[in-house]
């Protein structure tokens, strides 16, 4: 389980961008300020698309996780973003194992 961004234009055209201005969003990836959407993906151990989503550019990666595991039983595996009692919580009722590294703190 990750998320990627799908950036619509470079940051300094971004008060100029008028196509997406209703729909896109603005936010911060590991490589840095992006405007656009991210779209998440569930894969399996081979590659495979298992489901996906496409998200404002501002959505929390965590946001859409019960939805993109719907139909999905077993474990996921993920990065320390996807960290949350609550989520987890809420995924072992259904089945579902959520594996992550763990956090400095």
């Amino acid at each position: 389980m990750d998320s990627t961004p799908l950036r619509v234009c470079k940051n300094l055209r971004i008060p100029r961008h008028k196509t997406f201005v209703n729909e896109a969003g603005k936010s911060k990836s590991s490589t840095g300020w992006f405007y656009g959407f991210k779209l998440h993906l569930l894969v399996d151990d081979c590659g495979e698309i298992l489901s996906f989503q496409v998200t404002r550019g501002n959505v929390d990666d965590r946001k859409p996780m019960p939805t993109l595991m719907k139909s999905f039983i077993g474990k996921v595996f993920a990065d320390k973003g996807y960290i949350l009692q609550k989520l987890t919580d809420l995924l072992v009722l259904d089945d579902i194992t959520l594996i992550t590294t763990l956090k400095k703190t």
